[in-house]
């Protein structure tokens, strides 16, 4: 039977259509599956946060904002075991490490009063704790002067496409006691990957420090938080990250001399990780 050219030309309209149809739902599940993470801002203020108190799990960045007078972070604790925050906080008065129902989550590290940081990972669903385990300058943590809130996170949607880590240029991969840089870090802006090998939690504390100053005059201000800085700029990093998380945060770099540190107090005998070696100087040119 002969087909009429008419119905001919109006079936490859049909086959066209969708194509066009296919391709476009194609390319709109592309854009889905590359979606950026949500961001969730968390503002510190002495001594509190103002956060949600239930957000999605997946893939979302932490954007901290300090509104407070001093230094705070935003630490992360993933609660098991149907503990609480009160019963964390009760756990963290005592000596020694924390309970293993406790399992350091990360976060964004530290920043001077005004300043901003940010912390990029996959959140899983469950009981969380957001404190400040920050004891400057008077030697109490934060949290013990209720600088602490609970937060759940609730399974994502069925079906939900979930965001993707963003591509870093830079990985900073955490041992005991030693940062390594996959790369030099060079001036302008970069994002970083964070790797915690096995062993103890780790985190990154990024300081830029002032013209001719050293790690010695930082301790020293550190211990009283009297007199000139000797920061030009505090670039922040992650909180206390466990085996296994992987985080990205992003800095912009200047030229000049700066510290990568780890101040979390050893499992073993409460010294802080930068007293064992966890400490690096580098120069940006």
């Amino acid at each position: 039977m002969r087909v009429p050219r008419s119905a001919l030309l109006a079936g490859i309209a049909l086959i066209a259509a969708a194509c066009g149809t296919s391709d476009k739902n194609g390319a709109a599940e592309k854009a889905q599956a590359v979606a950026t993470p949500p961001v969730v801002t968390v503002h510190a203020k002495d001594f509190a946060f103002d956060a949600p108190a239930e957000i999605t799990a997946g893939v979302t960045t932490f954007n901290l904002v300090n509104d407070g007078h001093g230094l705070h972070h935003m630490q992360l604790v993933r609660l098991d075991s149907a503990k609480t925050v009160d019963d964390l906080i009760a756990a963290l008065k005592k000596p020694g490490p924390p309970p293993a129902w406790a399992m350091f989550a990360s976060g964004p590290n530290a920043v001077f009063a005004g300043g901003t940081s940010n912390a990029t990972f996959d959140i899983t669903p469950g009981n969380y704790a957001i404190i400040c385990l920050v004891d400057i300058p008077d030697r109490m943590p934060h949290y013990g002067k209720g600088m602490f809130k609970a937060l759940t996170v609730k399974p994502a949607a069925a079906g939900a496409v979930a965001a993707a880590l963003p591509a870093a240029d830079i990985t900073i991969t955490l041992q005991d006691y030693a940062f390594v840089l996959s790369t030099p870090i060079t001036a302008g802006h970069h994002v970083f990957a964070v790797k915690t090998m096995p062993g103890q939690p780790h985190e990154v504390e990024i300081f830029k420090l002032a013209k001719g100053k050293t790690m010695k005059d930082l301790g020293a201000w550190m211990a009283k938080m009297e007199g000139p800085s000797p920061l030009d700029a505090v670039l922040a990093g992650v909180a206390a990250t466990s085996t296994g998380e992987e985080v990205r945060f992003t800095a912009d770099f200047t030229p000049g001399d700066y510290l990568m540190m780890c101040f979390l107090p050893d499992a073993k005998d409460g010294k802080a990780h930068f007293t064992k070696g966890m400490v690096q100087k580098f120069t940006v040119s």
